[in-house]
């Protein structure tokens, strides 16, 4: 019985081929990854700018500025999924590059990015500030919210204090979150990391 499944119709795409259409693909992500992270300071500093452009008038009337202030959580959550995507791809196409730097065992004779782990390590480490510059925006993003939010408008926060604090947590999560993130960055099999 023959469990060999049957040869493909027409050419066969080499692995050189798929090496680098999988290490465009990586650079893709590498660069959505970037765009993230700027579309998220873009965000964060629109916001802001609303958030103290709204000043309370001079007759008292408040502007609801509980509002806005989950903008600045919502807009945290979404580059933290962003980069979650992000890292999960970039993580099984290194996966995908490993074992095509293993066929015929030529990761024995050549030097292979994906598979010795003394690469890997130091790429890893390098791409943590990625991770770490992240979660500081995103800290300093929703501090910056908070203390405009309380010194512009500090009667509508007194009458929110729920909102301000939802925000506070979910700021904190999400940078929690952000620096979690490279214990899922890619690991070649039997490497061990510091």
């Amino acid at each position: 019985m023959n469990t060999n499944p049957p040869p493909p119709r027409g050419g066969i795409v080499d692995a050189n081929y798929r090496f680098v259409a999988a290490y465009q693909e990586v650079n893709a992500r590498i660069a959505q990854r970037q765009q993230a992270l700027a579309l998220y300071v873009s965000l964060t500093l629109g916001l802001l700018a609303v958030l103290v452009a709204m000043r309370p008038p001079r007759d008292g009337a408040g502007l609801p500025v509980e509002w806005l202030l989950p903008g600045f959580p919502v807009t945290s959550a979404c580059l933290v999924f962003l980069h979650y995507k992000a890292e999960r791809a970039l993580t099984n196409l290194r996966r995908f590059l490993a074992r095509l730097e293993r066929l015929g065992d030529a990761h024995l004779a050549l030097p292979s990015y994906n598979t010795d782990p003394r690469w890997t390590t130091g790429a890893n480490r390098a791409r943590r500030y990625h991770d770490y510059a992240s979660a500081t925006l995103v800290a300093a993003g929703n501090l910056l919210a908070l203390a405009a939010a309380r010194g512009v408008h500090p009667e509508r926060i007194a009458l929110n204090q729920p909102i301000f604090w939802i925000v506070a947590v979910i700021g904190l999560g999400c940078t929690l979150a952000l620096l979690w993130m490279p214990r899922l960055s890619y690991r070649p099999e039997g490497g061990a990391e510091a």
